[in-house]
C-alpha cells in the first residue's frame, strides 16, 4: 500500500492513548485490597438456567413433553448408553454394551460408577463460533474412559466417537470425536474427559444436556456433545465430528481471551472511569490483561491489524471470588474440586486454566468526546491476544472494541 494512502497514525493518537490511560496503573488505587463486587455484573458461577443456549435439533430434545422425554430416553429412569464397535471401521470390542444384549450402561450402574471415580472441576462453556463464554460452572462425572474400559476393547481402536438423542432421525444426529488417548490418559494439568451428570451440584437439566451428556474439559462446545445414547469405538484414524462439515477446527483447545463486561456509556470528563471484565482462560494460560483507550475518530495503521503498537496498560486480574454463586449455600463450593487445595479449599494456582478469571481497571479523567475501549489478553507463554490461533473457525478470539461517550 502507498505511504499516501494509509490510515493516519499521528503522534496524537499514541499521545491521547496514553493520557487516557495515565502515565501510571490503570487500576483504581487500592484495588486488590477491595475488589469490586462481580456478584450482580458476573456471577462466577452461572446457574442452569441463566447458561446461554445454542442447542440443535427440531424439536429440541429439551422441549419434548414428559411422555416423549420417557420414550427417548431423557430421564434419569430411562436413560441407557451403548458403547459399541463402529460397523465401518470395526474396533476389537468384547463386550459390546447394547439395549439388545442388556448391557447397557444405565441411571444406576453411572451412580455406582460416581460412589467410587466421580470427579468435579471449574469450566468455562464457550461455543467455537460466539466470541463469549455461554456460562461457567462445576461440572461433575465419571471420567469417560471407566466405560470404554467396561467394553473391554482390545485393538485397532484409534478414535472414540458418540452422538446423542436426536428424534430419530438421521439427519439431526450431531456427532464429536476424540482420540482415545485422551481419554485414556489425561494430559498433564487436564481433567478427564467425563460422562458429566450434574452441573453446580444439581442434576443437569434437560436444556445442559441431561440426564448425561459428553464434557470435554479442554474443548469448545460442540465437543462436549447433549443427551448422549452412544459411544462407538472405532479404528477410523480421523475426526469425523459433524461441526466439521461447517469448515470448523475441530481439533483446537480453548483460546485465552479478554472481553469487557461493564464500562458506563456517558463518563463525566476529568473524572476516572471503572472498567470490569472478564478473561477466558484457555490451554495457554492467562498472565496478563490489558487495556487502552482512544478517540473513535482516530485512524490506526491497517498493517497493525491487532493493534501491537498501541499504548496498552496492565489491569488487575482479580483474586478467586470470596463466594462462588452458582446457586450452592453461602457461594461455597463442595468436596475438592480438581485443582483444589484439600486444607485450604482454594485453587492450587490462579487464575484457573479452562476456567474465567474477573478483572478491572480504572482509566484517569478525559476530555470530552467519543472513545474506544479495547482490550486484550497475554496468556501464559506471553503471546498476545488475538494469537496465537488467531482464525475463527478455530474460535472467536478477535480484540473486541466498547464505545463509550465523555461528557462535560
Amino acid at each position: 500500500m502507498p505511504n499516501d494512502e494509509r490510515p493516519a497514525f499521528s503522534r496524537r493518537s499514541l499521545l491521547l492513548g496514553a493520557a487516557a490511560l495515565g502515565a501510571g496503573s490503570t487500576l483504581a488505587k487500592g484495588a486488590t485490597q477491595e475488589s469490586p463486587d462481580f456478584s450482580t455484573v458476573d456471577p462466577y458461577l452461572t446457574t442452569q438456567e441463566k447458561f446461554r443456549d445454542v442447542s440443535r435439533g427440531k424439536p429440541l430434545p429439551h422441549s419434548l413433553p414428559p411422555e416423549k422425554k420417557v420414550e427417548a430416553g431423557l430421564t434419569r429412569e430411562t436413560w441407557k448408553l451403548e458403547v459399541v464397535s463402529d460397523p465401518e471401521h470395526k474396533a476389537d470390542v468384547r463386550n459390546p454394551m447394547t439395549r439388545e444384549n442388556g448391557k447397557a450402561l444405565d441411571w444406576e450402574g453411572l451412580m455406582r460408577l460416581a460412589e467410587k471415580c466421580s470427579v468435579s472441576f471449574l469450566k468455562i462453556m464457550t461455543c467455537n463460533n460466539i466470541g463469549r463464554p455461554l456460562g461457567m460452572g462445576l461440572w461433575e462425572g465419571v471420567p469417560l474412559r471407566e466405560v470404554v474400559w467396561m467394553a473391554d476393547p482390545r485393538e485397532n481402536l484409534r478414535r472414540v466417537f458418540y452422538y446423542g438423542f436426536h428424534n430419530n432421525d438421521p439427519k439431526q444426529m450431531f456427532r464429536s470425536s476424540l482420540p482415545v488417548g485422551r481419554i485414556l490418559e489425561d494430559p498433564p494439568g487436564l481433567p478427564p474427559v467425563i460422562l458429566c451428570f450434574r452441573l453446580n451440584g444439581q442434576f443437569l437439566a434437560p436444556e445442559r444436556g441431561g440426564p448425561v451428556r459428553i464434557l470435554v474439559p479442554e474443548a469448545y462446545g460442540f465437543k462436549s456433545v447433549k443427551w448422549l445414547t452412544h459411544v462407538v469405538l472405532t479404528n477410523l484414524h480421523g475426526a469425523n465430528d459433524t461441526y466439521a462439515d461447517e469448515n470448523n477446527d475441530v481439533d483446537s483447545p480453548l483460546k485465552t481471551f479478554a472481553r469487557v463486561l461493564s464500562v458506563p456509556k456517558e463518563a463525566k470528563a476529568d473524572q476516572p472511569i471503572p472498567v470490569l471484565g472478564l478473561a477466558q482462560v484457555g490451554i495457554s494460560g492467562l498472565s496478563k490483561v490489558q487495556v487502552w483507550a482512544c478517540r473513535a475518530d482516530e485512524a490506526w495503521p491497517a498493517e497493525d491489524k491487532y493493534f501491537t503498537g498501541a499504548p496498552w496498560k496492565d489491569a488487575e486480574i482479580l483474586p478467586p471470588p470470596a463466594t462462588w454463586g452458582g446457586g450452592f449455600p453461602d457461594g461455597k463450593l463442595p468436596g475438592t474440586p480438581l485443582g483444589f487445595d484439600p486444607e485450604t479449599g482454594k485453587p492450587k494456582r490462579w487464575p484457573l486454566p479452562l476456567a474465567k478469571a474477573h478483572w478491572s481497571a480504572r482509566l484517569p479523567g478525559l476530555p470530552e468526546g467519543k472513545y474506544l475501549l479495547r482490550c486484550r489478553s497475554i496468556d501464559a507463554n506471553g503471546i498476545a491476544q488475538p494469537l496465537p490461533r488467531p482464525f475463527p473457525k478455530s474460535g472467536r478470539a478477535l480484540i473486541e472494541q466498547t464505545e463509550f461517550v465523555v461528557k462535560g
